[in-house]
């Protein structure tokens, strides 16, 4: 297998571990939501404070991997393509469009995990 592939499988097992453990993370935020719900000593104050932050926690870290991971995978992506025109000057368009059909679909998967991150926010 060429190290290309192989590194993008990395990425792709690395991404979905993390999303993984993130679900996990919601999962025992909802939880700890119930839990406190359950609980008569404590205040309202203090359940909503509890759970607005795990889900702030969980909402931040999802972010974090994901753009990080995304822009590792951006930065092979724009050295592989560079490296392709250096050695064929003569496909850099096709390169090019390549490339930039792949930023749009790293880009399409950040841009999801804002959008679960936000979900956990607001509707969670």
């Amino acid at each position: 297998m060429k190290k290309s592939v192989k590194r993008v499988l990395a990425i792709v097992a690395v991404m979905l571990l993390m999303f993984i453990f993130f679900a996990g993370t919601v999962c025992f935020a909802e939880g700890e939501d119930a839990a406190a719900a359950e609980s008569v000593s404590e205040s309202e104050e203090t359940e909503e404070s509890s759970g607005s932050s795990s889900k702030a926690i969980a909402a931040a870290a999802c972010i974090a991997v994901v753009a990080s991971v995304g822009a590792i995978s951006m930065g092979f992506a724009i050295s592989k393509s560079a490296d392709g025109i250096s050695r064929q000057p003569e496909a850099d368009g096709k390169i090019r469009t390549t490339l930039m059909l792949g930023l749009v679909f790293i880009e399409t998967a950040i841009i999801y995990a804002l959008i679960v991150a936000i979900l956990i926010i607001f509707v969670l």
